[in-house]
C-alpha cells in the first residue's frame, strides 16, 4: 500500500464518525422549534459571522493568544526542569515535595487569587494556564528521562559526550514519546482552563462570549461559541499530533515494523528470498 492510500485509509477512518454525527445533529435539528437546541444550520451561520468577521479580533484572538503564551511556557519550563530533575537524583528529591504539593492544588481553584494578584488581564488568564498545564507536562518528563537505561549513559560519559549533546542527542530523543504523552495530556488542560479563567474574570474572549449570551438568551450565539471551542481543541489536538510525527518519526517507525503484521510480512520475504 503507497503512502498516499494509507493516509487517505487514516483520514476516512478519522473522519468517519465526526462526519456521521454531524449529519444526525443536522437531520434531527433541522425541525427543531427549541429555544436552547437551535437548528445547526442556524448555528453554523452564526458561527461563520461571529468567528469568521464580527468577534474574530474581539474574543477569538485574543483567546487563542492567552493559550499559546500559557501553554508553551509551560512547556518549555516542564521539559527543562523535567530534565534537569530526571537526570539529578538530589535536586529531584529536593523539589519533589513542592511538586507533589502544588500539583495537587486545581487551578480552578486558584482563580479567585490570580485575579487578586494579577487582576483580569491576559496575565491572569496565561498564569493559570501555564500553572494547570506544568505538571503533566514536568512528571511525564521526569518519568521518561528516568526510564532512560542507565548504562547508555555511562557508554556517553565513556566517550567523554558534553553534558549538553547528551541531552540534545540522547536523553531528549530517548525520554520524547513520554514527553509528548504530557504534552497532549496537558493540551486539553489548557483549553479547559482558558474556558474557565474567561467564565470568571473577563471582559473578552471566547468563554466571556459563552456567558454573556447565555445570559442575554442568545441561545444560538452561545452553540456557537460552545462549536469554536470544540473546533479550537481539535485543531491543536491535529497540529500537536503532526508535530510529534515529525520529531518521533524514528520512533513512530520502529513500532511498525515490531507489529505482529509486519514481522510475518518480514518472515515471508525472507523465506521468499
Amino acid at each position: 500500500m503507497t503512502r498516499i492510500m494509507r493516509i487517505l485509509r487514516t483520514l476516512a477512518w478519522e473522519f468517519s464518525v465526526p462526519l456521521v454525527l454531524i449529519v444526525l445533529w443536522w437531520m434531527l435539528s433541522g425541525a427543531s422549534g427549541s429555544l436552547y437546541y437551535p437548528p445547526l444550520s442556524r448555528i453554523l451561520t452564526r458561527f461563520h459571522e461571529l468567528w469568521l468577521f464580527e468577534r474574530f479580533t474581539t474574543d477569538a484572538l485574543p483567546s487563542v493568544t492567552n493559550l499559546a503564551v500559557g501553554y508553551l511556557s509551560a512547556a518549555t519550563i516542564g521539559i527543562g526542569l523535567g530534565v534537569a530533575m530526571g537526570l539529578t537524583p538530589w535536586l529531584r528529591e529536593t523539589v519533589n515535595p513542592a511538586v507533589q504539593f502544588l500539583r495537587a492544588l486545581p487551578a480552578v481553584a486558584l482563580l479567585p487569587l490570580a485575579i487578586q494578584l494579577l487582576g483580569i488581564g491576559w496575565s491572569m488568564k496565561a498564569g493559570v494556564i501555564f500553572f494547570g498545564s506544568l505538571w503533566p507536562i514536568l512528571l511525564n518528563t521526569i518519568d521518561g528521562v528516568r526510564s532512560i537505561d542507565p548504562l547508555v549513559n555511562e557508554v556517553a560519559r565513556s566517550y567523554r559526550i558534553t553534558r549538553r549533546q547528551q541531552v540534545l542527542r540522547i536523553v531528549l530523543p530517548a525520554a520524547g514519546p513520554q514527553i509528548f504523552v504530557g504534552l497532549r495530556a496537558s493540551l486539553s488542560v489548557a483549553v479547559i482552563l482558558l474556558l474557565a479563567s474567561e467564565l470568571v474574570g473577563s471582559t473578552s474572549g471566547i468563554g466571556f462570549f459563552v456567558l454573556q449570551a447565555q445570559r442575554q438568551f442568545n441561545i444560538t450565539d452561545m452553540w456557537a461559541g460552545m462549536v469554536l471551542l470544540g473546533v479550537l481543541g481539535y485543531l491543536l489536538n491535529l497540529g500537536l499530533q503532526a508535530i510529534e510525527r515529525r520529531v518521533l518519526s524514528w520512533h513512530l517507525a520502529s513500532r511498525r515494523k515490531n507489529r505482529p503484521e509486519a514481522r510475518s510480512q518480514t518472515k515471508k520475504e525472507s523465506a521468499v528470498d
